[in-house]
């Protein structure tokens, strides 16, 4: 349950982050572009940015420059949304099958 909880939750960060792109495009007059989770996370707190690549280029130099990066250049609302369905499939259980009434 709790998976499916957090899926939820990035899945309306997806949908909060592709509405503050599609208000960035009518603003702009129809020019087409995506805001990377880099942008996101400079624009909200960069000291927490410049801590977390201290952290992980203390564990290996290699995890930031090519793997990390990679993905923060994405859109955000791409990786929110990737993130929040790979959670919800995480948590999801099939419903039970239905007895039949005579027993």
């Amino acid at each position: 349950m709790l998976l499916r909880l957090s899926g939820y939750v990035f899945l309306c960060v997806a949908l909060a982050a592709a509405a503050y792109d599609g208000a960035r495009m009518l603003a702009d007059k129809g020019a087409l572009s995506f805001t990377s989770v880099l942008d996101h996370w400079t624009m909200w707190h960069p000291a927490s940015l410049s801590g977390a690549r201290v952290a992980v280029e203390g564990i290996n130099a290699y995890l930031w420059s090519p793997l990390l990066m990679t993905l923060l250049v994405l859109p955000a609302w791409a990786v929110a949304g990737g993130l929040g369905i790979a959670l919800y499939l995480a948590g999801y259980r099939r419903p039970r099958p239905a007895l039949p009434d005579g027993i």
